[in-house]
């Protein structure tokens, strides 16, 4: 695992939008939010929304790519933006809001037009993949108030990304949406049940409870990655019980009100599998949160399995 950061800079419209998808993930160490394309220097808000700069706004990431690929930064950064749309994203328009990747490296380039030429031939869309794939140029950090805004100003930020149509069309184009009598043939029972009909299998009598291996757990739909042995512990009560999960925005919390009570349901966020429930319980030094899930919503990936079976971009969690 390289302990050598680089960078990664992407337009993709409102610069809002664009640090929360990357934020807080394994392996990212700061996202700014910033302006870059053009030739004023030292732009502000005011001038790059004036579209007379040639700016555009973008993040600039600094990661590290042992932890987290380029190559998977730049699916993550397709799946926030429109790549068809030339004149801007969603309700903003203008040049300030064209999308963009800058390359810093002939290796970035290279992903960058491969992943690219990839998502064209896909078919996901009916029009041709636009996104340009330049030459990165000088990036200038935008205004204290437009950084972290998601965390800032979450309520205006929640409105202004469902006002603008971005989340619609990422949920559209990005969310799996299963075959129910595919998977009837792919599940057993119980993982049926658990997965799309949100049932809670037997304490003590399930797969993973009282696994100790290393290796990693993923969704049984999907295959997204959910949690590590690492982040596992024995809470006693009956079901397999983690500490935290691999990458947060793999999960989404729900709040539940079934059988008179009010809980956090988990879910996955690409397969929308119901995996568990989540507790404030857990080890107070290790956070004290309990990730208390279904063994029948997972699949487990021994630690020397994982190369083989495709995920050896998680091997740095046993280093």
């Amino acid at each position: 695992m390289t302990n050598q950061n680089e960078l990664a800079t992407f337009a993709g419209g409102c610069f809002w939008c664009m640090v929360e998808p990357f934020d807080q993930r394994p392996g990212i160490i700061n996202v700014v939010s910033g302006y870059t394309g053009g030739d004023t220097e030292n732009p502000t808000y005011e001038q790059v929304c004036s579209n007379t700069t040639g700016h555009v706004e973008a993040v600039q990431i600094t990661f590290n790519p042992g932890i987290m690929s380029y190559e998977q930064l730049v699916n993550i950064f397709w799946q926030q933006i429109d790549p068809t749309d030339a004149g801007g994203q969603f309700n903003d328009r203008g040049e300030s809001y064209q999308t963009a990747i800058f390359y810093h490296n002939k290796q970035q380039k290279q992903i960058a037009e491969q992943s690219k030429q990839k998502l064209d031939q896909s078919g996901k869309f009916s029009k041709p993949v636009i996104t340009p794939i330049i030459p990165a140029k000088t990036f200038y950090e935008a205004e204290k108030e437009h950084q972290d805004y998601y965390k800032r100003n979450s309520f205006h930020y929640k409105l202004y990304k469902k006002g603008s149509g971005r989340e619609d069309f990422i949920k559209r184009n990005w969310q799996q949406t299963p075959d129910k009598e595919k998977l009837k043939e792919q599940l057993n029972p119980i993982q049926y049940s658990v997965t799309q009909e949100n049932a809670t299998e037997r304490p003590f009598e399930n797969e993973y409870w009282d696994n100790e291996e290393e290796g990693i757990y993923v969704d049984i739909v999907s295959g997204e990655v959910l949690f590590s042995s690492h982040d596992k512990f024995d809470a006693a009560c009956g079901w397999p019980s983690f500490t935290k999960p691999v990458d947060p925005h793999q999960l989404n919390e729900e709040t539940d009100t079934s059988h008179g009570m009010i809980r956090t349901e988990v879910r996955s966020k690409n397969a929308d599998s119901h995996l568990g429930h989540l507790f404030d319980d857990g080890p107070k030094d290790k956070g004290g949160m309990r990730y208390c899930m279904n063994s029948a919503a997972m699949r487990f990936i021994p630690k020397e399995e994982m190369q083989d079976k495709g995920y050896s971009n998680y091997l740095y969690l046993f280093k």
